[in-house]
């Protein structure tokens, strides 16, 4: 079993230089938890910088097979570590037990899947285009192209997903798979877990034999250390979830520099339902308590939350509302993960509860207790006409608690559709003969997000290769990419065109024989045959 130290792990080296320190918390009694951790010095970002930069070389040109081979090993050490992870991170962010499992199961399974997309190996998107020496009026060259490593990544890990979006989630394993080395700013709010996950991931490097300067973390609490980071001159490329202030505020740094890198930062979203009037007359109490259980997952702590449901005005609206107060008032107050979070959500709610216009709709019989961090499910209602003049309730309130909006018009569904920002998901419910009638609105949502959901509910994302986690702006800063899913490796990749090398110096994947298999796009067509 690792044991927590309160250092900074540099290139498999612990550090503790800082002359400041920080603790956590469990937010369930407020209670110190040990070891205290010293804060980074601009040294130890410098040298985890370096070791980073310094390793590259030997990692990017390694075999794909030696990089799944790590991924594989990283899988084996979190499992290693037992209910010791489970137990500190218990501890430092309130989720149960079974919670934690369940996501140390993701975070297993996206670095196993990432290990074979590494294997089979077409997702270097080779292309070959072979040469016309004799062609006229000019000759055509032989030109061959693959995505390849940009560099060291800096990865921030998530407050909400402290297992499979921190420091082994799939930003980390998708930047090692695709050659770049990691530097992780842990989440101050559970370090301890994050040294246990450092560990692991120290364990798997020397299990392969890759160099240790590939992974380090750095830990701190202040925003310096962070932007010290994204500042560094080594840093190609920066993987952010959290907050659109704390995005945007690496984003704007990372432009800033002498030569700008990317910020992938996944910032949240209020992820509106649309309620169409097939699904509400068919199966509304199914849609309530669905939605109801959607909104109080995980305390509401999701980038997917629910936070908007607008249906049309009437009878069956009406009922649908009675179905959602009851069960709302059977929900349970939980503990969030630390005190921050939690007043924010607070003020949040006093924020909606001094809209006009707005009304609360429903909230738990069973009152939440401040002194354990709890936050309780809390339903506003208000109307189209409210929403469309003051568009600030559309912002997020990260935690339990949503608007239903009563619309007047098929119309008013798509005004408010039109005005809505980039988010992360829309989710609509309905029939098939509601899809006919509200195509536009269909269309207008597609324009919006990164995941369009029919008859679901956007909590509880399917990690898999066709799964986008993204959307335009505010939701994240490049719509074009995403977080989860095989895909999230594009974001630490750029083309690198080879023309005219013989074949003898060309990477496997771009070589005559394709001795890897990979499918390629060769002439034009797609194949795995060789070039003849």
């Amino acid at each position: 079993m690792s044991e927590i130290k309160g250092v900074q792990l540099i290139a498999g080296q612990e550090s503790s230089k800082g002359s400041s320190s920080f603790s956590a918390a469990n937010p369930a009694d407020q209670a110190t938890l040990e070891p205290a951790f010293p804060e980074a010095t601009q040294d130890e970002v410098d040298a985890a910088m370096a070791a980073a930069a310094g390793s590259f070389e030997t990692l990017r040109n390694s075999s794909s097979e030696k990089r799944a081979e790590l991924l594989d090993a990283i899988a084996d050490e979190i499992m290693a570590l037992g209910e010791a992870l489970l137990e500190r991170a218990n501890q430092e962010t309130g989720l149960p037990l079974p919670r934690l499992t369940g996501e140390r199961g993701r975070a297993v399974g996206q670095s196993r899947l990432f290990a074979s997309l590494l294997r089979e190996g077409s997702w270097v998107d080779a292309r070959i285009d072979t040469a016309i020496p004799d062609r006229e009026p000019l000759p055509k060259p032989d030109v061959r192209r693959m995505k390849v490593a940009i560099g060291p990544v800096v990865v921030f890990g998530a407050s909400n997903f402290p297992l499979a979006i921190s420091v082994v989630g799939s930003d980390t394993v998708s930047a090692l798979g695709a050659g770049c080395p990691v530097v992780v700013k842990g989440h101050p709010a559970h370090p301890g877990t994050c040294e246990l996950l450092g560990r692991a991931v120290n364990a798997a490097i020397k299990k392969v034999g890759l160099p240790e300067g590939i992974f380090s973390l750095i830990q701190g609490v202040t925003s310096d250390t962070g932007m010290a980071l994204v500042k560094h001159p080594a840093t190609q490329a920066v993987a952010f979830t959290g907050s659109l202030r704390g995005g945007r505020a690496l984003a704007d740094a990372a432009a800033a520099r002498p030569v700008p890198v990317p910020v992938y930062a996944e910032m949240g979203s209020s992820n509106p339902v649309f309620i169409l009037p097939g699904a509400m007359a068919e199966r509304s109490e199914a849609i309530a308590n669905g939605y109801v259980q959607s909104v109080t997952l995980g305390v509401g702590q999701f980038c997917t939350n629910p936070g908007l449901l607008l249906g049309l005005q009437g009878d069956t609206l009406n009922t649908f509302k009675d179905q959602v107060v009851t069960a709302t008032k059977a929900a349970q107050p939980a503990t969030m993960l630390h005190k921050g979070i939690a007043s924010a959500f607070n003020s949040g709610l006093d924020r909606f509860r001094n809209s006009e216009g707005v009304s609360l709709l429903a909230e738990t019989d069973t009152p939440a207790n401040a002194e354990a961090t709890q936050a309780a499910c809390t339903i506003f209602n208000t109307t189209g006409e409210k929403l469309v003049a003051n568009p600030e309730l559309i912002e997020e309130n990260f935690g339990p608690s949503s608007i239903v909006v009563d619309c007047d018009s098929k119309e008013r569904l798509e005004e408010i559709a039109s005005s809505l920002e980039g988010h992360l998901t829309a989710t609509v419910h309905g029939n098939e003969e509601d899809l006919k009638t509200y195509g536009r609105l269909i269309d207008i949502l597609k324009t919006k997000v990164g995941r369009l959901i029919f008859n679901g509910y956007p909590t509880g994302i399917e990690v898999c290769p066709s799964m986008h986690h993204g959307g335009a702006y505010p939701a994240t800063t490049h719509s074009y990419f995403t977080s989860i899913g095989t895909a999230s490796i594009d974001r630490f990749v750029r083309p690198l065109c080879l023309q005219g090398f013989p074949d003898s110096a060309l990477p496997e994947e771009l070589q005559n024989a394709n001795p890897k298999g990979i499918m390629r796009i060769l002439n034009g067509e797609f194949t795995k045959d060789p070039v003849s």
